[in-house]
């Protein structure tokens, strides 16, 4: 009989393929992590590759950020250059303009003045009416003395003023003092610019309306004067308006009222003055006004008479006759 030999499990040759198989495990698991290095390395290239790219686009796009703020500064400098140069030429427009209608107004007035000259030529030439006037003793500036209420109307444009100083001419200072010196004894005293101010103010209307005459108000009325900076039109017929209407009172039987114009022009056409003044003092049936008018006018504009559009010679002309017809009297001064 044949004896069979008993099968052993774990070989040498077993252990031998297992030590294979391992070892082919372990070699496959070695060039498996290798690989995958190699993977992670080439991938970490790329992504610095790609953030070197995005870091010079940004640089890049800084770059541009900057030359655009640069560029819009220069553009924002550029746009207030041109808004200023746009308001100097605005304003070179509007003088321009200003200085075309100063002389469109002054060959009007020239024109006017022209036309004037034509009409009083044209009318010396023909055959003069005689008319007889009524005789009326001259009556000078400062009397009669009846007059009880006094209201000085003073034109305080630059003409009226000293160039030295800005202030009135000091003649003026001194026949304001003059009026009120032929008035030592007054009920009331009022004093207006050209335009119509109240120049120490007023309390009402009417009685109402006058300060009460002193010594203290006749020496503020001279301090006032020489400091007094408010300029005025060249024109005192607005302050004789105020003067008639605001401080007049028809229910003061005992009031007697006189106004003294201080002034050298007149801009305006004397016409409607004169009508206006016959409203706001209207004669009585005897031809007899119950405001007195008189006034005083500087020579500060006679001497340029054509140049200065006449200003200086309508006002005399135009005092004339309002101080003949209001019962008063006109004295032109010769000299500053």
């Amino acid at each position: 009989m044949i004896r069979r030999r008993t099968a052993q499990t774990f070989s040498l040759s077993f252990l031998d393929c297992i030590c294979c198989g391992f070892g082919a495990i372990i070699l496959i698991f070695i060039l498996t992590i290798g690989s995958r290095e190699r993977e992670k390395i080439e991938n970490l290239i790329n992504l610095r590759r790609v953030l070197a790219a995005q870091l010079a686009d940004l640089a890049k796009l800084k770059s541009s950020k900057d030359d655009l703020e640069r560029s819009q500064k220069r553009i924002a400098v550029l746009v207030s250059d041109a808004r200023k140069t746009n308001d100097e030429v605005h304003a070179m427009l509007d003088d321009l303009e200003a200085q075309i209608q100063n002389q469109k107004a002054g060959q009007a007035a020239l024109l006017l003045d022209l036309d004037e000259l034509k009409k009083e030529i044209a009318s010396r030439q023909k055959e003069p009416e005689i008319k007889l006037l009524p005789e009326i003793e001259p009556t000078p500036v400062g009397l009669p003395v009846q007059s009880n209420y006094i209201a000085i109307v003073i034109d305080t444009s630059g003409s009226m003023r000293d160039p030295n100083h800005g202030g009135l001419w000091p003649i003026v200072i001194r026949k304001i003092e003059e009026v009120l010196d032929a008035y030592p004894h007054l009920e009331g005293l009022q004093l207006l610019d050209g335009d119509g101010r109240f120049i120490l103010g007023r309390r009402g209307t009417g009685t109402e309306g006058w300060l009460a005459d002193s010594p203290d108000l006749r020496e503020q009325i001279k301090r006032t004067m020489r400091r007094y900076n408010q300029d005025s039109i060249s024109n005192p017929v607005p302050g004789i308006y105020n003067a008639l209407r605001y401080l007049y009172d028809r229910d003061n039987p005992n009031m007697k009222m006189c106004v003294f114009v201080f002034g050298d022009e007149f801009i305006e056409t004397a016409d409607p003055v004169i009508r206006r003044l016959d409203d706001l003092n209207p004669a009585n049936e005897n031809g007899q006004r119950p405001i007195v008018i008189n006034a005083i006018g500087f020579p500060t504009t006679i001497r340029y008479t054509f140049s200065m559009g006449n200003t200086g010679l309508k006002f005399a002309n135009l005092m004339r006759t309002v101080t003949y017809q209001h019962g008063g009297a006109f004295i032109a001064l010769q000299d500053l």
